[in-house]
């Protein structure tokens, strides 16, 4: 028996394929409309009550400028070669931000093919020795997936020891919604794993034939309710700065600044730091963290 949430379909490497509809535009689309009400859209208010949640339709291909019939065949996945000019005008309509934008974008113009592995992501030596030279401050490498690819000793320390573990599980969203430890460690979950599966999301719709996101997608689906109702929503999202709140088990409280930055010559990475407001308890936090750190490396060196 399926365990995946009423309405949504098993997420699949080949969504795409010729000649079917196109499911991620189509889901795409309706979730945008339905969060969108008549006000926020510029509409005048009807009276009676709405039956449908958000935009109908006919709304949407109105304030997009285009015939009803032709939304209608968009909406429901059957779009072919649609042009810029109809995915701008969509956006504008939705009321779609930037990265919401891009997204519709990709999911509208998918590449053919057939689900195939993309080839191992590798971290050049000189940005591994970037990470080394932070002894006091926290820092992963993520690729594909969210895939972990490289952390330093104070990212260990502050989330889990990833090198320590095989290669499949190294992955922020396995780690948000699996770890035991998880939904402590993040003060505001939710927040944190919505995001995380809106990231998914966003890479989802460049690379749809990545049998490994189909893979980690289906595990997460069926292992944890949260992921698999959120990932309905099909929120999209790129954050590349903010702030976290964590609740360390050994240090406390954390209030973290993190930094998202894209390594020249590799769009597929992106080296993650997280740092303290000076003179802050939180930096008093990660000070005590790093001599932790920096004691358990020593006494490992005398035993060796």
């Amino acid at each position: 028996m399926s365990d995946h949430a009423p309405g949504a379909a098993p997420y699949t490497a080949d969504r795409v394929a010729a000649g079917s509809p196109n499911t991620d535009l189509r889901d795409f689309l309706r979730s945008r409309r339905a969060r969108l009400s008549p006000s926020e859209a510029g509409l005048a208010a009807e009276p009676g009550t709405r039956r449908v949640p958000g935009l109908r339709r006919e709304e949407v291909a109105r304030l997009a400028g285009v015939s009803v019939d032709y939304y209608v065949r968009l909406e429901r996945g059957r779009g072919v070669n649609v042009s810029e000019q109809v995915l701008d005008a969509i956006a504008r309509a939705l009321r779609l931000d930037d990265t919401e934008r891009g997204h519709l974008f990709a999911v509208a113009r998918p590449a053919r093919g057939r689900p195939r592995p993309l080839p191992p992501q590798r971290v050049r030596p000189g940005l591994r020795r970037v990470l080394e030279t932070m002894p006091a401050t926290p820092g992963l490498v993520i690729g594909h997936r969210l895939d972990v690819l490289a952390s330093n000793a104070m990212g260990r320390a502050l989330f889990t020891d990833f090198e320590a573990l095989p290669h499949r599980e190294r992955n922020m969203a396995r780690f948000v919604f699996l770890d035991e430890g998880a939904r402590e460690f993040y003060v505001d979950w939710p927040s944190s794993a919505r995001g995380t599966v809106a990231a998914l999301h966003l890479y989802a719709g460049r690379h749809p034939h990545d049998p490994l996101l189909a893979e980690l997608i289906g595990e997460l689906s069926l292992r944890d309710r949260d992921f698999r109702r959120w990932w309905a929503d099909h929120d999209v999202q790129r954050r590349t700065y903010g702030s976290k709140h964590y609740h360390h088990p050994v240090v406390g409280d954390l209030v973290l600044e993190y930094e998202a930055l894209t390594p020249a010559g590799d769009s597929g990475q992106t080296l993650g730091l997280h740092t303290a407001e000076p003179g802050s308890p939180s930096e008093h936090g990660l000070r005590l963290l790093a001599g932790m750190v920096a004691e358990s490396a020593a006494g490992a060196r005398e035993g060796h």
